[in-house]
């Protein structure tokens, strides 16, 4: 596109142009043009002495200042809309403050955690925050009098705070006295202790992160990645490749909003039927997804897929409990591997000939996992948030650890298993809520090498609601410590170092809630599933589908009365006003760093406490 002004400038050049948009109305689209043959003839002819050099210098003198006052102000132009957007946005955020406190749900409409548990921990919460907003009134009281006790002042008074005084003040002065006496030499050597154990830790997990970003900064510089046995060719070629005996399963409990995606995905596996079976394993306890899972199985059955559905009546263990008991079939013993994925998981096509391959010819490899990726990371704060927090787990922990340790936790979907190396660390057990980081510790002590894939992905969903994302990595994070007891006798008594991540990780109970998913697939995905559904199931009796029916009617009408509501956190806006009331007492004390760093974590825990960062409903 020609340029609106051509600021003296020939129509013709060789310079590279930059495009700019601008938003007024009254302008659409400027160029800026780079350096023409004019602007590189500059400094030519004698050293530029020549009067016609000095005649060229000034006009791109002049064409470079207005190119640059052209660039600040379309910069300026940006500035000015940012500013005059948060005046929307402040107000927008007000809103739905007002709304969420107006509404009056909190999390205790719809946890299931247990309440004495529950009570406890926020009767701890509220009773320090009372306690911190009593002593602040103290310190404000104390800021506008004047009073700051130095510590000469406050050895010379030391004798004289056990003297009771008459009169308003004086007592005001003796009880302000006697809390400065007490917190200097009672609680801030124990504080003080503390302070330097988390200063350890921070150090400690510093060196870790800074170690295994020079890792992935060396894998990246050298391009290491692990490398399959057979070539692409070989891959393609057919029956020439590499394809042993696999196993699929995709356990699944009541997730009836992405059942249809992953059966779908796990069907279309370029892999040869004779050499692949898929279970299904149904954990719902709902009658209705049970139907509608049993449906999709039986519809890809009839397309010729090697599938089975398989549903336990004693759900026991949880997702660990569904996997024993399915490796317990008496034809597993056929199969040498087992790919495992969950019910919101999506491999392409090609995942098994990309993972499967790198087992051959390595007996002592017994793990290949793949990495995540996330359809809906752009669907609010807290899923972009969560999608920098997990491709730093994949980009750098696990492809370093992989590298350079053959050992990292296992996920839990999207990879791969030796079936051997399963049963040779004792199979999937029931004993903590972690059940993958428990059977890649004791897998690792066992021998056995793991691989990471950094460049093959496994498409999956992110909680879209502070609720979901809250319950799930109360699952994550609630047995490691657990985990770590229980498997110290063995890592002492183990031949490898075992790397345990997660070691302060605390947890307060031992529970499984299946994280809500809202059933996002990509683009591509919805075509093929529009497809795949539109051609004639066999096979599918009358009455089922008509009792089918009318269930998800009665289903939709529940649904309909019982709509999703953004809820108030306690806890978290507990902890929010508690650090808020320390940046407080940080401000008064002239504790500039302490103050900003309590100031924002308070903010950040008053956006939580409100739900503001995740799914808002209207």
């Amino acid at each position: 596109m020609a340029p609106l002004f051509s600021w003296g400038a020939k129509e013709s050049h060789r310079g590279t142009p930059v495009v700019v948009k601008m938003e007024n109305p009254n302008w659409s689209m400027v160029e800026l043009e780079g350096p023409s043959d004019e602007d590189l003839l500059i400094g030519d002819a004698g050293g530029g002495r020549h009067p016609s050099s000095r005649v060229i210098r000034e006009k791109g003198r002049g064409k470079n200042a207005k190119q640059l006052t052209w660039v600040l102000l379309l910069k300026a132009h940006r500035a000015a809309g940012c500013l005059a957007s948060l005046a929307p946005a402040l107000y927008g955020l007000a809103s739905a403050v007002k709304r969420r406190v107006a509404s009056g749900r909190t999390d205790a409409d719809a946890d299931s955690t247990d309440p004495a548990v529950k009570s406890r921990f926020y009767s701890f919460i509220k009773a320090f925050l009372c306690v911190s907003v009593a002593l602040l009134c103290f310190e404000i009281a104390a800021y506008l009098k004047g009073w700051h006790l130095g510590a000469p002042t406050l050895q010379l008074e030391f004798y004289l705070l056990w003297k009771p005084s008459f009169g308003v003040k004086d007592f005001f002065d003796w009880v302000y006295s006697r809390w400065v006496l007490l917190r200097v030499e009672y609680l801030a050597p124990p504080l003080q202790f503390l302070a330097n154990a988390c200063i350890i830790l921070f150090i400690i997990q510093s060196l870790d992160r800074l170690l295994l970003c020079l890792g992935c900064f060396w894998i990246r510089f050298k391009g290491i990645k692990p490398i399959p046995k057979d070539s692409p060719l070989d891959l393609e070629s057919g029956e020439k490749g590499y394809f042993p005996m696999v196993l699929v399963q995709i356990p699944m409990c009541n997730e009836k909003e992405v059942y249809q995606q992953s059966i779908a995905a796990v069907c279309n596996l370029d892999w040869p039927k004779s050499k692949l079976l898929i279970q299904v394993l149904d954990d719902s306890d709902d009658p209705t997804t049970q139907l509608l899972i049993k449906e999709e199985v039986l519809k890809w059955q009839h397309e010729g897929a090697n599938i089975l559905y398989r549903h336990r009546v004693i759900r026991d263990g949880y997702k660990a409990g569904n996997l024993k008991s399915a490796m317990n079939c008496s034809y597993v013993k056929d199969y040498e591997f087992v790919a495992i994925f969950d019910a919101d998981f999506q491999p392409t096509s090609d995942f098994l000939k990309r993972t499967v391959p790198h087992f051959k010819d390595n007996e002592e490899l017994g793990l290949v996992q793949a990495r995540w990726s996330f359809v809906n990371k752009d669907e609010n704060l807290l899923t972009r948030l969560q999608n920098i927090n997990l491709s730093f787990h994949f980009e750098v922990e696990q492809q370093v650890n992989g590298i350079f340790l053959n050992f990292f936790g296992f996920n839990g979907t999207a990879g791969v298993w030796r079936i051997k190396a399963l049963n040779d660390a004792g199979g999937w057990l029931e004993r903590t809520t972690v059940e993958d980081m428990d059977i890649a510790v004791r897998a690792h002590l066992h021998g056995w090498k793991f691989i990471f894939l950094n460049d093959v992905e496994c498409q999956c969903e992110l909680p879209e609601s502070y609720e979901a994302y809250r319950k799930q990595q109360h699952r994550w994070h609630s047995g490691p410590m657990q985990l770590f007891r229980l498997c110290l006798p063995d890592i002492i008594r183990a031949k490898f170092n075992a790397m345990i991540s997660g070691l302060f990780q605390l947890g307060s109970a031992y529970e499984w809630v299946v994280t809500k998913k809202s059933g996002r697939s990509s683009e591509g995905d919805l075509v093929s599933l529009i497809e795949k559904g539109s051609k004639p199931q066999r096979g599918s009796s009358e009455p089922d589908l008509e009792e089918m029916k009318e269930e998800m009617q009665r289903q939709q009408q529940k649904a309909a009365k019982k709509k999703k509501h953004n809820r108030i956190y306690m806890k978290e806006l507990a902890l929010a006003f508690l650090l808020l009331t320390a940046a407080a007492r940080s401000l008064l004390s002239a504790q500039g760093i302490h103050f900003y760093f309590l100031l924002f974590q308070g903010i950040s825990f008053l956006l939580v406490g409100l739900d503001l960062i995740g799914e808002q409903v209207d």
